[in-house]
């Protein structure tokens, strides 16, 4: 889980929670929303956006402008 007394930013604790799920197949398809990872991680929605746009900018996710952050086959 999220533990907001690590030195690690809370983007990257998202971020490293959900690139785990994707290599172990527990996330596949569509993502969640941004809003649903805000509620179920209880961090900001900008704290989840930027964890999926971290993993955008790995190549972990693509993005579909107006359906969302899929991951990448």
């Amino acid at each position: 889980m999220i533990d907001p007394d690590l030195p690690v930013p809370l983007w990257e604790q998202l971020a490293t929670i959900l690139r785990g799920k994707v290599k172990s197949g527990e996330l596949t398809g569509r993502m969640p929303s941004i809003r649903s990872l805000s509620q179920e991680y209880s961090v900001s929605t900008r704290t989840a956006e930027r964890a999926l746009v971290s993993l955008r900018d790995e190549g972990v996710l693509v993005v579909l402008h107006g359906k969302g952050y899929y991951v990448k086959r």
